[in-house]
């Protein structure tokens, strides 16, 4: 007899990254909201992934192997929408973390009635040379970079306006497409105010894909998993470190930099893209090449 549906799909798109997936998937395990299957999804692995998902023996825990490389997160992402058996979608990346309240706050978002929930995300430079704040503002906005990793929606979302759309075929990192998608087509975007997920961007780390570090995420996890002071430690590191002001609000500790120098960021940001439009950075699909590069992936065929 099959069992219930769970409430939640969580997923972990993955490429010959084995050693990270232990710490990966030990956050999604250490969730305080339990009712949740979690897929694992290669992007066509030829490693040890699958021994590794494997071996954690937990029933919730699924491993999918693509057949071939798609080149992004976007061909796992869309084939564990498709599997998926949960009435919510959340993302996490191989290489990134929850806090143990990240599922919690945003079933409780999706459950209030919105169809997209997202929350702060912090953002770790390498062996944590900066920590940093994913966005500026709480209220999303067409354009607007949200990483996959703070991101939870209902299914019905990705059912109604499509899922993940291939890299090549866009002029915008993936992610900002399906978001802004999902909200021209009427669903309802909810900022959940806490610290929720940690970053570590490979894209900032050379030829991670070559050396396949994971000491970071496995001090971070022992860190997640001992410090109960975590959150509001590291929003105070945010806010002392970042060098362009912040907008971060926490439920617990009481609206933090709340309307901050707007005025100033929005003279930042404006200065900021008028460079990047002069220095003609690669943008969308040709950006994501360049950082599959970067990292010490091969190029796309």
């Amino acid at each position: 007899m099959e069992s219930a549906p769970p409430r939640l799909t969580a997923i972990i798109p993955t490429f010959n990254w084995s050693t990270v997936l232990p710490h990966s998937i030990g956050s999604v395990l250490g969730q305080s909201f339990a009712d949740f299957e979690l897929l694992v999804v290669g992007d066509g692995c030829t490693d040890d992934s699958q021994a590794v998902v494997e071996s954690i023996g937990d029933p919730r825990v699924r491993w999918i192997n693509l057949p071939s490389n798609s080149g992004h997160q976007s061909g796992p992402n869309n084939e564990g929408i498709r599997q998926a058996r949960g009435e919510f979608i959340a993302y996490l990346g191989h290489d990134d973390l929850w806090l143990p309240h990240h599922l919690s706050s945003a079933v409780a978002a999706l459950d209030s009635g919105a169809d997209v929930a997202f929350g702060v995300t912090a953002i770790i430079g390498p062996d944590g040379s900066r920590t940093e704040s994913s966005f500026t503002r709480s209220s999303y906005r067409p354009g607007m970079w949200l990483p996959p990793s703070c991101v939870a929606h209902r299914l019905r979302v990705t059912r109604s306006v499509g899922g993940w759309r291939h890299h090549r075929e866009l002029t915008v990192d993936p992610e900002v497409d399906l978001w802004r998608r999902a909200f021209e087509g009427g669903h309802t975007f909810r900022f959940v105010p806490r610290l929720t997920a940690i970053k570590f961007p490979a894209g900032m780390r050379r030829n991670s894909y070559r050396t396949r570090p994971h000491h970071e995420q496995a001090a971070w996890l022992e860190r997640i998993r001992r410090e109960k002071d975590l959150e509001p430690t590291l929003l105070a590191s945010m806010l002392t470190t970042s060098r362009e002001p912040r907008m971060i609000q926490t439920e617990s500790y009481g609206t933090m930099a709340r309307n901050f120098l707007q005025d100033s960021v929005g003279m930042f940001r404006s200065r900021v893209w008028r460079k990047l439009r002069q220095l003609s950075l690669p943008r969308g699909g040709a950006a994501v090449e360049w950082r599959r590069q970067f990292k010490g992936l091969d190029r796309n065929p």
